[in-house]
């Protein structure tokens, strides 16, 4: 089944170490994740991750989809993740989200600094 978002949400995704001592860390030497966000509200639509087991990947993505990155910030949110997610991706999962929080904001404040087409 494939997703259908709004033409308001945007994609950013990072990336970050994971610990050796994971199986994941076989396979894949980084965790990502995806963050799928309202460009007007803020919020956190939809997440992805590649995190080994679906039911880890399912997790994350119910601990962030509803959360508000212009409201809360990268910190808050990093926070419900130490608080739900125990697995040994735990501090790698909350540098990808600051990751992924980061470039969104970068990109934000870029977006309300170009002018647009009206404005020529």
């Amino acid at each position: 089944m494939t997703a259908n978002y709004s033409n308001n949400t945007v994609y950013f995704i990072a990336y970050a170490k994971l610990p050796g001592e994971i199986p994941a860390a076989n396979l894949h030497r980084v965790v990502g994740l995806g963050l799928i966000i309202d460009r007007n509200s803020g919020e956190i639509v939809d997440v992805s991750c590649t995190l080994l087991t679906k039911e880890a990947r399912e997790f994350i993505k119910s601990v962030l989809v509803g959360h508000n990155i212009h409201d809360e910030g990268a910190e808050v949110i990093a926070a419900s993740i130490r608080d739900r997610y125990h697995g040994f991706a735990q501090k790698a999962l909350c540098v990808a989200l600051r990751g992924g929080i980061e470039r969104y904001l970068q990109w934000k404040n870029e977006q309300t600094k170009e002018p647009t087409k009206e404005n020529h």
